[in-house]
């Protein structure tokens, strides 16, 4: 596993609607790997590996986080800002920010006082981002609405190989289709290979949509992360047993195709890699889902990377999960 890809793709900012830092880790990687490289208008970038096959297969995963956007500076200075996907508002107060300008980084202090803290309707119009400045006019001579902000998060890796960073949702994701292409290349793969880092997942889901009707892939296999039910005192009745460690996660979905599904679990046995499955009664809430309905219809399959603690600024996933992923997809592309 290639881990300094990995951290080069975890350390940058990519706030929904501004991945570009991580969509130009992804372009500058994969150029030694890809055939060709494709990037559309609203930022998706898609590395494509034999172009002339008949066979097209999509590999999508999100290159965009949770975070928020400058929407107004104060007279005195303080940034207010709206959240762009489903931030947890309490991981915010008293925490450090990074804030993506033009002019590069800068950093701030979420403010806190003790009664944000028993403010149960706590949302992201009650921050105040004190970045160090008097006034708005000093304010705006090192930032811009607009601007993205990100919590001041580091890489940490843990015992028994497992990790913690911000965002592993999905940019982990992201790293592992881009690992599964240059995989299966190496094992001679002949299919039409379209590893789409997309845009916009945590608001809009535009990207995969963009990326799935321009590609017209014969079916897709989306990677995204799944909730572990191994902390706390997580519900199991209705998505089912999932723990860190134990493998890739299929799908149980109406829209998931359950000859793929079948096809994923002969690979994985065929690799001697252990997988889970989650159950869904609708909708992924992935970009599958928005893939699956493109063009006159996608199929696709789900593979899930298990993960603790989404949405907060200390994700933790584990290593062997990512690698089985990686094997685990690069084998199921060189059936085609």
């Amino acid at each position: 596993m290639n881990e300094h890809f990995l951290n080069h793709i975890l350390s940058e900012i990519s706030v929904s609607g501004c991945e570009g830092p991580v969509q130009e880790t992804i372009k500058s990687y994969m150029k030694d790997y890809a055939d060709t490289i494709q990037e559309d208008e609203i930022g998706d970038v898609i590395c494509i590996l034999n172009p002339e096959s008949s066979t097209k297969i999509m590999l999508s995963a999100h290159a965009d986080e949770i975070g928020a956007i400058i929407s107004n500076i104060t007279e005195k200075g303080r940034l207010q800002v709206v959240n762009r996907g489903g931030i947890i508002p309490f991981t915010y107060p008293g925490q450090q920010v990074m804030i993506l300008t033009k002019q590069g980084m800068v950093y701030g202090a979420v403010e806190a006082r003790r009664e944000f803290f028993d403010n149960k309707e706590l949302t992201a119009k009650d921050f105040l981002i004190d970045i160090g400045a008097k006034t708005k006019e000093e304010a705006l001579t090192q930032v811009s609405l607009g601007d993205a902000v990100a919590l001041d998060t580091h890489i940490r890796p843990m015992m028994n190989g497992r990790f913690t960073a911000r965002a592993l949702d999905d940019r982990l994701g992201v790293f592992i289709i881009m690992e599964a292409l240059r995989r299966a290349k190496e094992k001679g793969c002949t299919a039409g290979v379209y590893a789409a880092s997309t845009v916009g997942e945590e608001t809009t889901k535009n990207g995969a949509y963009w990326c799935s009707s321009r590609i017209n892939p014969n079916l897709a296999v989306v990677v995204d992360v799944t909730y572990c039910s191994d902390y706390g005192d997580k519900e199991t009745s209705e998505a089912g047993t999932v723990t860190l460690g134990g493998g890739p996660v299929l799908c149980n979905s109406p829209t998931v195709t359950q000859k793929l599904n079948r096809k994923m679990e002969n690979c994985a046995a065929n690799m001697q890699i252990s997988i889970q499955t989650e159950a869904a009664s609708g909708l992924t809430y992935t970009d599958g889902d928005k893939i699956h309905f493109t063009n006159q219809g996608i199929p696709i399959v789900l593979v899930s990377i298990p993960l603790r603690y989404m949405h907060t600024p200390a994700e933790v996933a584990d290593k062997k999960d990512v690698e089985d992923c990686i094997e685990l997809i690069a084998e199921f592309l060189c059936q085609y």
